[in-house]
């Protein structure tokens, strides 16, 4: 299966809405690693995006669990 590499943006208030733009894809976990690692650099100082890589059996399965919402985990007071 594929790494996908994906940024993402989404307006200030909507954090639900997400905008989604595939950037590449990749057979190995070592070359996705690495070029999300040099976008991520390369991004502007306060940008909004985000450079994520999803590994997902096609780009609609990764996309789908891309903008599933999930809760924010709860926090164990040890944890904190």
């Amino acid at each position: 299966m594929p790494y996908f590499i994906y940024k993402m943006t989404s307006q200030e208030g909507m954090s639900l809405v997400k905008n989604l733009e595939l950037i590449s894809e990749f057979e190995s976990f070592k070359q996705a690693k690495s070029f999300a690692r040099e976008k991520r650099t390369a991004l502007a100082e306060g940008s909004n995006e985000i450079i994520k890589v999803m590994f997902a059996e096609n780009q609609l399965a990764a996309e789908e669990q891309l903008l599933e919402h999930r809760e924010k985990p709860i926090l164990m007071e040890h944890e904190k």
